[in-house]
């Protein structure tokens, strides 16, 4: 157990054209700090820090018009959009020195906010990262349930230390958050890298509810390169089986050539272009392939001697207060 019974909350949320939607989410929010201060788990001073991604609709004038209206709202603008996970580490940056505790979650009141309750009382109980876990994807298609599952599988077979159907829904402590201020990779992928952190964590289950309003902003197209990121952020694994295949189709053509020799000596030669068709075909594909994914890794490796900064904050709603 804490001594501190009430600590400081954060609801840290990132936002990108969230017109719709956020009208409706905001006062669930609101609600759900009121709560929890009413049942004495969080201090009075907890709020809602919504992080604007670059929207192109009226998203940040929402933001600037709640945080007017009252100070349990705040928000920051990015100067430009750079993505999700930049816009919700840029949130958890700036909430890291004014909380004791955050938790991460969309705007578009798919995950369960009562799951809040559990979190924090999970914190109170010792643990700095608390992840929210979905029970069942009901809710999904079969072809995005498939495909989800898949990927978590796929992550741990590859050696990233990856939760089981978690997205992007936890509580991190100011502690894990100063911790994890220290990871400065370029390419970033929230959900493998905390586990990374270490620290006392645990887990809460909660079913995830259809959209409120609006259009998802995951199309597959994103949701493909978002997979390929977590995959080629935590694991070399992909290089490791291009150098175990490359080993084996040459031990593979090693056979071929000593055969082709035998052949050649005994006279049984028998000519054809199919099969020199297919070995050429089967050999540049492969080749093709393996560049391909050293590419990959080759361009991250780019990006990470540029350092750049991931995010820049264009605007603040305290500055205008």
């Amino acid at each position: 157990m804490r001594e501190n019974k009430q600590p400081k909350l954060y609801i840290v949320i990132p936002c990108y054209n969230e017109e719709k939607v956020l009208p409706i989410t905001a006062p669930m929010f609101k609600k759900k700090i009121e709560d929890l201060i009413g049942a004495g788990k969080i201090s009075g001073d907890s709020r809602v820090l919504f992080v604007n991604d670059g929207s192109k609709d009226a998203t940040w004038e929402i933001i600037q018009s709640l945080a007017k209206a009252d100070r349990c709202y705040s928000g920051v603008s990015l100067s430009r959009n750079r993505g999700h996970q930049n816009a919700l580490l840029a949130g958890l940056m700036e909430a890291k020195e004014q909380c004791d505790i955050t938790i991460s979650i969309d705007c578009d009141g798919q995950d369960d906010i009562n799951a809040m309750d559990a979190m924090v009382d999970e914190y109170l109980d010792g643990a700095e990262i608390v992840y929210g876990v979905r029970s069942k994807r009901q809710t999904d298609t079969f072809f995005k349930r498939f495909t989800a599952e898949s990927f978590y599988k796929v992550m741990k077979w590859m050696g990233a230390d990856t939760v089981f159907n978690h997205a992007d829904y936890r509580l991190v402590s100011a502690r894990a958050l100063k911790e994890f201020a220290n990871f400065k990779e370029v390419n970033i992928f929230l959900r493998g890298m905390f586990p990374l952190v270490g620290f006392k964590s645990t887990c809460v289950y909660y079913e995830r509810a259809e959209r409120i309003a609006g259009e998802s902003h995951y199309p597959l197209s994103k949701m493909l390169a978002l997979a390929f990121d977590g995959i080629t952020s935590l694991s070399v694994k992909p290089i490791r089986i291009i150098t175990g295949l490359g080993v084996g189709i040459s031990v593979v053509a090693f056979l071929l050539i000593v055969y082709a020799l035998i052949a050649y000596f005994t006279g049984n030669v028998v000519s054809g272009w199919a099969s020199s068709l297919i070995a050429t075909c089967f050999l540049g594909g492969i080749q093709l392939i393996a560049l391909g994914v050293i590419g990959e890794y080759v361009g991250k490796i780019y990006m990470e001697t540029k350092a750049r900064p991931r995010f820049i904050i264009g605007e603040r709603t305290d500055e205008e207060k």
